[in-house]
């Protein structure tokens, strides 16, 4: 039988009670702020640099925001781009802009002036809000728009986001090219604002569009039901106290900062902005702010072990819990940072499962294990959020889940409350994500005895080689074992005889002796020769820095244009189907 409310018979209750407006209310995170400053009014809510405000303070700045909006007819059905980083001003709009009515559209500030203007074609942007170090980017973004649309198009109303640890400069130029000050902004709007919450707890509050390394990006719309059940639910699986204190190391603009924007107010804790992520920033805040929690991809958790002594401080003035996802973490990384005082989890996600919404849920007993084991049971994906109600890895193509064996792959899929309302203005990939009931990842993962997950690679990335499956985060695996190698990605490359073979990507450590390249690359060689199958170890190896997305991850996908990575792409799924019958994992 279906679930009730959507078409099919409702099921038989033991009562004929309706719903009213005593009992019922749909579901949105807006109403953890309204809380907080009720709860906590005095509390910091927000503080960059020289920048405090409370929850009470936050409050009303964000209700001025929703009331600013509505005065020019910004609400239901309109979207607003922020492009910005970590600064109070995002994190306002996460409430602010929803409070009105509209969806926020979080922009990351990495794109190029092309990207963006997609974007906000696509999304019909009818607000544009820019910090000002990127003012010039979105002036650009909003020319290529105009120039693309000529006699129709309609300029959105452009708010320039000061921030008093910059070079005013920037600043004083987008004033004078007509932005509004986003502070002069915020006083045209009413602090008492009588906001509303959604009728329908379906509508949409947030949109994040995808990489779009291989096509257009694409829109992912997300819910404030979703919203609000995975904002309670990030704080459960972390169990994140009551008052809790958390560094923005994450992009907030990353899958709204995995819903730590609205966790951190249901949480009624405090929000340190980080606006540049170093090492020594990140230890900075640990020391002076009294930080308890921080998000990051395992990169950033990488340098942060590899920063020189001038940069950190230890032993840490308490237990800092770290969530790390976005790529899969070495068993490595996790015994580095174990070992530092970091009280690591691990969890994994996509923009379209609302961030993070699988743990690799700790069990007492791995305590009593040695670190070595401990570490590699950690690096697994693990168990489902509680907010994500379907999880399991499937063959694609029959949708039958693969034998709970840790040695046979499949595709990872979700359902829930966790999954996103769909991809904006595409319905053909929304059949393809959405193909059986599921949500596909494109994820090829094995599924282990006790239930764990364990992603193996993307489908896209896996490496056939003679007609065997490679995982190229196996490899990574034992790279970064390696004791000079401070990052590492393996991608294809062809291969004459094998059809393809293992290139590897590496950056060493500083210090690292790269006089004789030659010679570091056959050590590397020898030693993965020494820890995996022969046919898996890389036969050749690439020096020099890495390309990096704005949330810490490597892009395969350039590192695979470099030449030695660059290989001849069939159907990823045609691949993946004629290599699976014979795993050798």
């Amino acid at each position: 039988m279906g679930s009730p409310g959507h078409g099919d018979a409702a099921e038989r209750d033991i009562d004929d009670l309706p719903r009213n407006d005593a009992n019922y209310t749909a579901l949105t995170p807006l109403w953890f702020l309204e809380r907080a400053a009720v709860v906590h009014p005095d509390r910091a809510a927000v503080v960059h640099g020289p920048v405090r405000y409370t929850w009470a303070e936050t409050y009303r700045r964000c209700r001025r925001l929703a009331s600013a909006l509505a005065q020019r007819s910004v609400g239901p059905g309109c979207t607003v781009a922020v492009i910005a980083p970590n600064v109070p001003a995002l994190y306002e709009a996460h409430f602010g802009v929803p409070m009105s009515g509209a969806v926020v559209n979080c922009v990351n500030i990495r794109l190029n002036a092309e990207t963006i203007a997609f974007l906000l074609d696509h999304s019909v942007a009818e607000v544009v809000m820019v910090d000002q170090e990127f003012f010039t980017l979105a002036e650009e973004s909003l020319k290529i728009l105009a120039e693309k649309k000529k006699w129709s198009f309609r300029p959105p109303i452009l708010i320039v986001i000061g921030d008093p640890t910059c070079d005013p400069k920037p600043l004083q130029y987008a004033l004078g090219r007509g932005a509004i000050e986003y502070e002069e902004f915020l006083k045209t709007g009413d602090p008492e604002f009588a906001w509303k919450p959604p009728k329908d707890e379906w509508q949409s509050i947030a949109l994040g569009y995808t990489s779009g390394t291989t096509s257009s990006p694409k829109g992912v719309v997300l819910h404030h039901r979703g919203a609000y059940v995975m904002a309670l639910g990030v704080a459960m699986v972390w169990g994140m106290p009551e008052g809790a204190v958390y560094l923005w190391t994450l992009p907030m603009f990353h899958c709204n900062g995995w819903c730590y924007t609205w966790a951190m107010a249901a949480m009624c804790g405090t929000n340190i902005c980080l606006r540049q992520v170093s090492s020594k920033a990140i230890y900075s805040g640990i020391v002076n702010h009294g930080v308890t929690h921080m998000c990051a991809a395992p990169v950033v958790f990488n340098n942060l072990i590899n920063a020189p002594a001038s940069e950190t401080f230890l032993p840490l003035p308490r237990v800092v819990n770290i969530m790390v996802a976005g790529a899969a973490p070495t068993p490595s990384l996790l015994a580095a940072l174990s070992i530092r005082g970091f009280r690591v989890t691990h969890t994994y996600g996509l923009s379209e499962t609302y961030g993070p919404s699988t743990v690799c849920a700790w069990k007492p007993e791995w305590d009593r294990l040695p670190l070595e084991e401990r570490s590699r049971l950690h690096c697994r994906q693990g168990v489902r959020y509680g907010a994500l109600e379907g999880l399991d890895v499937v063959d694609p193509k029959t949708m039958a889940p693969v034998a709970a064996d840790g040695k046979s792959y499949g595709e990872i899929v979700m359902r829930g409350n966790a999954v996103m309302k769909g991809y904006l203005k595409n319905p053909k990939a929304n059949a393809e994500a959405f193909a059986g009931g599921w949500y596909h990842s494109g994820d090829l993962g094995v599924k282990h005895p006790d239930g764990y997950i364990e992603v193996k690679d993307r489908m896209k990335d896996i490496i056939i080689s003679g007609g065997e499956n490679i995982s190229s985060l196996e490899v990574e695996k034992v790279l970064y074992a390696h004791p000079a190698v401070l990052e590492a990605s393996v991608v294809a490359r062809a291969d004459e005889q094998w059809g393809e073979s293992p290139c590897a990507f590496v950056t060493l450590k500083e210090g690292a002796d790269s006089s004789d390249e030659a010679a570091v690359a056959g050590d590397i060689m020898r030693f993965c020769r020494e820890r995996m199958p022969g046919y898996w170890v890389p036969k050749s190896v690439v020096f020099g820095p890495l390309p990096m997305t704005a949330t810490g991850k490597i892009k395969k996908h350039e590192t695979e244009d470099q030449g030695l990575g660059a290989r001849p792409r069939q159907e990823e799924q045609d691949q993946y189907n004629r290599g699976r019958e014979a795993p050798v994992m």
